[in-house]
């Protein structure tokens, strides 16, 4: 018996050492390490870094290890422009995981046609990700998240018929594609449920002040405030209305929300609601969260940018491996063609004329009276 593990153990060594002789397959993540979104992307970096360390352990794909390529967008399109352009013509990646803003992957789909080499975002919801203005597939554009009609239409119906709100305030970044995306989506689906919108205000990216904004809010006789925004503007957003005496409205967001939201609102996020892919209370994704911890020494905060970024490494993987090579047309084809992919967070079927995920349940969170995000329910595709 003792030969016999140890003949495993020398397998094991065996099949490491030839893996990580190989030529390593290179795959590239934007993220945004510095600049307004950082939590966002040091969490999917950290996240994908720890999905493939686990990958190659196992043996890599291919019978090479995974390298990933991570550079810094610095949460600005130009930047990401830059990024991609070294990743494909110096770095020679195969794949590009990430960003998780519309807005950049709307700047770099045009690059990534031309080289032919597929770019997966995370958290990019808005639908001309993936499809542009006349409706036309863009070959190498992925996403591993629900889109902005989807996740306007969860929001309107929850503010509408699960809270029983019918006058909606909306305060939205002017400059921003997702928030301008998942605004008319809202507004139409509300509208049609027989909501009104009785403001809609706008705000721009240097903006710390909204209380001009909150106090037409608090004068339209809102019952519901909705905010299409990222993280530090919607928790500026919410401590300045608790602090101009807003308590009665309910607050609704979308999957801009992130957890380090809650240190800079504090109480005032108590009660708020957020349209997001997953929770932390997932039981499937514990594992990762621990490991996580462990690996970096600190919490998974962000969990759902944790919980995307290390799917998407899982689902990239799995690609390359059905491909059986890293030419970016095969790996395209084959990202099209995933059909029933068990993920930590949820089972992965591309819809191949859209390149979205085939029905992804929606999960609504609600912060406790602890400061921190709960599940609150499942929304399912009609």
């Amino acid at each position: 018996m003792k030969k016999f593990i140890l003949f495993l153990a020398l397998v094991s060594v065996l099949i490491a050492s030839a893996v990580f002789a190989a030529e390593p397959i290179k795959v590239g993540y934007l993220a945004g390490l510095t600049g307004e979104f950082a939590p966002y992307g040091i969490a999917e970096s950290n996240a994908a870094k720890m999905a493939f360390d686990e990958i190659n352990k196992a043996g890599g794909i291919l019978g090479r290890p995974l390298e990933l390529v991570v550079y810094d967008t610095k949460s600005r399109p130009e930047d990401a422009v830059n990024a991609v352009r070294r990743m494909i013509e110096s770095d020679k990646v195969c794949l590009i995981m990430g960003a998780n803003t519309s807005s950049i992957n709307l700047a770099t789909a045009p690059l990534v046609d031309r080289a032919k080499i597929p770019q997966i975002g995370t958290a990019t919801t808005n639908p001309l990700v993936t499809v542009d203005e006349k409706g036309k597939l863009r070959p190498y554009s992925f996403r591993i998240c629900f889109t902005d009609p989807y996740q306007g239409t969860i929001a309107a119906e929850f503010a509408k018929n699960t809270l029983k709100k019918d006058k909606a305030a909306i305060l939205h970044n002017v400059g921003s594609d997702y928030a301008q995306g998942l605004r008319e989506f809202f507004i139409e689906n509300y509208k049609k449920l027989g909501g009104q919108i009785v403001t809609d205000e706008g705000y721009r990216d240097a903006d710390v002040d909204f209380r001009a904004q909150l106090a037409l809010v608090q004068r339209s006789g809102a019952n519901v405030l909705f905010l299409p925004g990222l993280g530090r503007d919607m928790a500026l957003i919410i401590k300045q209305a608790r602090e101009l005496g807003l308590t009665d409205i309910d607050i609704v967001g979308g999957d801009g929300y992130g957890e380090f939201m809650n240190d800079i609102a504090g109480n005032s996020m108590v009660g708020t609601y957020w349209i997001t892919h997953t929770n932390m209370d997932d039981p499937d994704m514990a594992p990762v969260f621990k490991r996580y911890e462990e690996t970096f020494k600190e919490e998974a905060k962000e969990f759902g940018n944790v919980t995307l970024a290390y799917d998407l490494a899982y689902w990239s993987a799995d690609a390359i491996g059905r491909a059986g090579s890293t030419d970016g047309a095969a790996i395209a084809k084959a990202l099209e063609e995933t059909k029933d992919l068990k993920l930590k967070h949820f089972t992965l079927t591309m819809d191949p004329a859209t390149h979205n995920p085939h029905n992804k349940p929606g999960i609504i969170l609600k912060i406790g009276d602890d400061n921190r995000s709960h599940y609150f329910m499942t929304v399912e595709p009609k």
